[in-house]
């Protein structure tokens, strides 16, 4: 069983982060996680935060040598804003978020934002400042689980299993998404000289560069406006065998699993595979996705056999909660920021009475480019548990030893 907490609040010292079941022998460097962390930081769109942290995680344990060992691994990112920055109040964080008892005085938050956690987290915490709420239920604790999805996503790596995630709309802006994507050009730079066609693409993660240009437009008017911007954000997920999940039980299906996990990312208010919900317009005969004949199987870029293969893939690649072995694609809703410039009315959490304004902290006008990533690391980390309970083992030997015996038994059953 994989499994992974997270620990620590938006301006704290730090976040931290534990992987425990991933199997011994996997390589896995700090540089690797790393690259994954860049990739969550980088969109347009995004806020001053960003300017100001360079994540890298730490590997505080689980690994020797560049091997993991198949002990819980350890994780620990620094939250830079901690030690240098300022809250809206004008008290240093360090002050602000101290663990221990402090005599600065600082202004606690009363006025409570629509949308956020605020309200809900007060009352059920009994608290009476909502930074005690709005500290973790920040985006930022996403940086964690971006370094955890790393993990799992370099044991996916093993087996073939290519990740990609991409954006398909922005504040109603809708891309017309190709057939075959450009991943390359999606992680291009955004802001490099030598990447004049490829930036807009890169800066929202939009494969289609028309519809990028008008994301981009979008996100300048309602930053100018003090709003902010939702959007659409897909994942697709290549290489996966045939199988994974269960049809016995509800839990153990990989649509469930799946979907909660993409739902808990912040801000993320729905959850379609394949065609998702355009399938209520249509009768069985045009969603359901027929079988080729072996005649026309293909082996696929690892060079195995894809039994069972489809003609189409409307089931986004789950059927019964398993895997089909077609790509599984997974998309998900991301509601606008809650955090706005021009904050909505409100109400002060001591009085009752009426706030013009609700309490603003530097935030993003949108982070649905990001969201992209970290529905990455999420899909990973479910994935890595499914590939994990289907061919488990404490070794990565072990592991790809019964993967391969599967996969070369695959398809029709001889009489």
């Amino acid at each position: 069983m994989l499994r992974f907490l997270t620990s620590g609040e938006s301006h704290g010292k730090a976040l931290t982060t534990i992987v425990e079941g991933i199997p011994a022998n996997l390589p896995l460097t700090e540089d690797y996680i790393e690259t994954q962390m860049a990739r969550r930081q980088v969109g347009y769109g995004r806020g001053g935060r960003m300017k100001i942290e360079k994540d890298r995680a730490e590997i505080l344990s689980g690994v020797r040598h560049g091997l993991t060992m198949g002990s819980p691994i350890g994780m620990h990112i620094i939250n830079r804003d901690f030690s240098t920055g300022t809250g809206p109040d004008g008290v240093p964080w360090v002050d602000e978020m101290s663990v221990n008892p402090s005599d600065v005085p600082f202004e606690p938050i009363t006025s409570l934002r629509p949308g956020h956690a605020d309200t809900p987290g007060i009352t059920k915490y009994m608290q009476s400042d909502a930074r005690n709420i709005l500290e973790r239920s920040s985006a930022r604790e996403s940086a964690a689980r971006v370094a955890a999805g790393a993990v799992a996503r370099r044991f996916l790596e093993e087996f073939g299993i290519e990740i990609h995630g991409h954006v398909r709309c922005i504040g109603g802006i809708h891309a017309n998404v190709p057939s075959n994507i450009d991943w390359a050009e999606l992680e291009m730079d955004p802001y490099h000289s030598d990447n004049p066609n490829g930036s807009k693409v890169a800066a929202v993660r939009c494969a289609d560069p028309d519809a990028a240009a008008r994301m981009i437009t979008e996100i300048d008017s309602a930053r100018e406006a003090g709003d902010s911007l939702g959007g659409i954000i897909e994942v697709i997920v290549n290489g996966l065998p045939i199988g994974l999940g269960s049809h016995i039980q509800w839990d153990k299906k990989l649509t469930t699993r799946l979907a909660a996990a993409v739902m808990s990312i912040n801000a993320v208010k729905g959850v379609e595979f394949g065609a998702g919900f355009n399938q209520a317009d249509l009768r069985g005969s045009q969603v359901h996705d027929v079988v080729k004949p072996q005649s026309e199987w293909e082996t696929n870029q690892e060079g195995w056999l894809n039994p069972w293969e489809r003609r189409t893939n409307n089931s986004g690649g789950l059927e019964g909660g398993m895997t089909t072995g077609e790509p599984l694609v997974v998309r998900a809703v991301v509601k606008p920021i809650a955090t706005i410039i021009n904050g909505l009315e409100t109400v002060d959490l001591t009085s009752g009475e009426f706030v013009a304004k609700a309490h603003f902290e530097r935030s993003d006008i949108t982070f649905v480019p990001t969201c992209a990533v970290i529905e990455e690391a999420m899909v990973a980390l479910i994935l890595a548990d499914a590939m994990l309970e289907k061919f488990g083992g404490d070794s990565l030997e072990e592991i790809k030893r019964n993967w391969r015996g599967y996969m070369n038994n695959t398809g029709p059953i001889s009489s």
